[in-house]
């Protein structure tokens, strides 16, 4: 299992190197292209590349922030910084659709010439080289692995605002179509806007940690009720330590004649469970009835369940 693990480690890793490579090589070629042939979908195309980029960097630099231990400092380790990076790419995402907008308005009033040709030339290449980064990146574990099926997603986006320059360029060359160059870029400005906007409401979420989304709240307490032994819980929390690694603590109240032995056997029927529920990460306080708390948000469910029984 072991193995397994650092394989399917090491070839992600490794997919995300190489489609990291590729993509800024030809984010930087595309922007360049852009400023020649003086197309502002080309612009808005390689803007979106650099989201790509940023958001396979972002993968390649958690897998390898993330194999640092964690130490006395950083008792999580370095797995934080995957999120702090998906907001910042999150922020700059929605910052660069902006700008396309404000572009594209002045281009749809005023049309500039666009050397439809070389547009063409390099919208095609870059079709090209997302198909191939895509299918490198569905070579690694993209069903399991949260940050490849991400950078996936981003680079399908980056497929389409490619298409949408070729065909821009199309009308341009054929029927001199001024406005479908900006017409394009705001087709690719409201993806990079919408997974912008996704990337960094998702990443404050954790931040604040958040009930993970994949996590019914109510199940997990359900799951505590109907386990024997357990009288009731408080101070219960669960969050997010990074994504695709959800934590829990609790304070769980027993029975007074409950031993050690048995704590231990509750325990791991509790850890069991949770696992099955996508909680990886457990700290349970096992004590008794006559231990004080002050929990609002149990209490709150208490009375809501009491209100319902009523």
């Amino acid at each position: 299992m072991g193995h397994d693990h650092d394989h399917s480690h090491g070839a992600n890793k490794k997919a995300l190197m190489i489609s990291f490579i590729i993509t800024t090589a030809y984010m930087i070629v595309e922007a360049i292209g852009g400023f020649l042939t003086n197309s502002l979908a080309l612009l808005s195309d390689a803007g979106h590349m650099l989201s790509d980029s940023v958001s396979l960097g972002v993968g390649l630099a958690a897998f390898i922030l993330g194999e640092k231990v964690a130490n006395y400092s950083k008792t999580y380790g370095y797995k934080r910084f995957e999120i702090l990076a998906a907001l910042f790419n999150g922020i700059t995402l929605v910052l660069i659709a902006l700008y396309i907008f404000y572009e594209a308005y002045h281009r749809f009033i005023d049309p500039p010439e666009v050397a439809s040709t070389g547009m063409l030339m390099i919208a095609i290449v870059g079709l090209v080289v997302n198909i191939f980064v895509a299918w490198i990146l569905l070579r690694g574990d993209t069903k399991e692995n949260l940050n490849l099926r991400a950078a996936f997603l981003h680079v399908l986006g980056d497929m389409l605002g490619s298409v949408g320059a070729i065909i821009a360029s199309i009308l341009i060359m054929l029927f001199d179509f001024g406005w479908a160059d900006p017409l394009a870029s705001v087709f690719v400005a409201i993806l990079v806007l919408i997974s912008g906007w996704r990337v960094a409401k998702d990443a404050i979420h954790i931040l604040m940690e958040g009930t993970p989304k994949n996590v019914d709240f109510n199940n997990i307490v359900k799951t505590f009720e109907n386990i024997p032994g357990i009288i009731s819980i408080h101070d219960l929390h669960v969050w997010s330590i990074t994504s695709g690694q959800n934590a829990l603590s609790c304070h769980a109240v027993v029975g007074e004649n409950l031993s050690i032995v048995d704590s231990q056997q509750l325990l791991r029927k509790i850890e069991h469970e949770l696992e099955h529920k996508g909680i990886g990460h457990v700290t349970i306080q096992i004590e008794n009835s006559d231990h004080p708390h002050e929990d609002e948000l149990m209490c709150q469910h208490d009375q809501e369940l009491h209100q319902h029984e009523h």
